[in-house]
């Protein structure tokens, strides 16, 4: 990877590249430190240090905000309303036939895709933007701090309206430097902004693991989560790049006084072949459920038994729920991402078969027996892996001291696998020697 790096370095056209991509990080990072008007920056600050922030409803909005969700910032809600957005247009695309037909018009109609996107950002970001802006006016967003109440001074319409447009304008800025980051620089922007994002609280975290030790002034405990990081790094890794290539034989074929086909080739089927999505599904599906206890009045029964059981991340009830739901959101994507009858019939309209097995409905049904087979271990691996950071709730005693773990190891190792292909297939293009040197 690093040679990739450097090498990438010495050629003019990447570095220039490069060096634009960091210039954006560098900006998305300067906003995400920059306080929105009508918050009283220093009582966050001591809210910060006092409550128990990072823990409960808001613990992934604030990471894939790099921390700025909690300091109340204009780039509060981050990369968060893109990525819904992006979601739910995917899972509409197989509801409604209008996007289907877009999707399959090549260029144009992923454009126009795209465009829907934006406009269901901006509209996700004004209800989340109104929600937080709520949230923290009620104190509810710090948990445990005497000033939690007063982070917002002014609770006028005039004032709540500006804070606002300011998170919205916040939100287009950072899709815009996403789409910067993808026309002009390396990786993808949305995904690149997002692996910043997470990165970002990773010093901060460990540190306070080494704080918080007591054995050795805490660097045993900080040298244990440094190793156990690395190992599901390379766990990750594994797992991210390991598939179950399904070998496909092409038919030759004359037209006029020409041959075609007649080629071999495979169908990769990754392992894990839903990536983060199921996590982050059942991670919000289970913070519904809260969010509608904190926000009602009383003390009924169902918001007792909530607040007792689906709030605490070490509750078994709470461990349970969250498996399930990552095992069945896994099994969910993939039947929706992957149509094997499509691949079927596309395969033998261009004169493709698997070897043994015959054309058509075979072929798909073949297809949905190896899908399914291997869509049993991705989704018990990403399971055992978004439950790290309850393990790590029990061995150090906070949830946010164990970073390698969850939603965050799958996103960023994910992502720098990515960026590294580009990077090198990019050099393959300008450095391709042929057979003869």
């Amino acid at each position: 990877m690093l040679t990739a790096f450097a090498r990438a370095f010495r050629t003019p056209d990447l570095r220039k590249k490069l060096l634009f991509t960091l210039g954006i990080i560098v900006v998305y990072r300067v906003g995400t430190h920059i306080p929105i008007p009508g918050v009283d920056y220093k009582n966050v600050q001591t809210c910060m240090d006092v409550a128990d922030s990072n823990r409960g409803l808001f613990s992934l909005i604030n990471m894939f905000s790099g921390g700025a969700l909690l300091q109340i910032t204009i780039f509060a809600l981050g990369i968060m309303p893109y990525i819904t957005a992006s979601i739910i247009l995917q899972l509409l695309t197989v509801v409604i036939p209008r996007l289907e037909a877009l999707k399959k018009e090549g260029s144009a109609g992923t454009a126009k895709i795209t465009q829907y996107t934006r406009y269901l950002t901006v509209a996700l970001a004004v209800l989340q933007g109104t929600g937080l802006v709520a949230t923290a006016r009620s104190g509810a967003l710090f948990s445990g701090c005497p000033v939690a109440n007063q982070i917002v001074p002014d609770q006028s319409i005039f004032t709540t309206i500006t804070m606002v447009i300011t998170m919205t304008a916040g939100t287009c800025v950072v899709m815009w430097l996403g789409e910067l980051i993808t026309d002009r620089g390396i990786g993808n922007g949305m995904s690149i902004l997002m692996f910043i994002s997470i990165a970002a609280t990773f010093p901060s975290a460990l540190w306070t693991v080494k704080i918080q030790g007591k054995l050795a002034d805490g660097w045993i405990e900080f040298g244990t989560v440094i190793a156990v990081g690395l190992a599901m790094v390379a766990l990750v890794v594994f797992v991210e790049q390991a598939q179950r290539r399904i070998p496909v034989q092409y038919a030759k074929r004359m037209i006029g006084r020409r041959s075609y086909g007649g080629t071999s080739t495979y169908i990769p089927l990754k392992v894990n072949q839903a990536g983060v999505i199921p996590v982050i599904f059942a991670s919000s599906l289970l913070y519904i459920p809260s969010l509608i206890a904190q926000f009602s009045k009383g003390n009924s029964g169902w918001k007792t038994w909530v607040t007792n059981n689906l709030t605490k991340g070490d509750h078994p009830i709470y461990i349970t729920l969250y498996f399930l739901l990552i095992v069945f959101f896994a099994f969910f994507y993939v039947a929706i991402s992957f149509n094997p009858e499509e691949v079927a019939d596309n395969m033998k309209k261009y004169g493709g078969f698997i070897p043994g097995i015959r054309a058509g409905r075979p072929t798909a049904e073949y297809l949905s027996y190896v899908l399914n087979r291997i869509t049993w271990p991705g989704s018990l691996y990403l399971g055992l892996i978004a439950l790290v950071p309850t393990v790590a709730l029990v061995g150090f005693g906070a949830n946010q001291n164990f970073p390698f773990g969850g939603t965050s190891i799958l996103i960023i190792v994910g992502v720098g696998l990515e960026t590294v292909k580009q990077i090198e297939s990019q050099l393959q293009q300008r450095n391709y020697e042929g057979f003869l040197r």
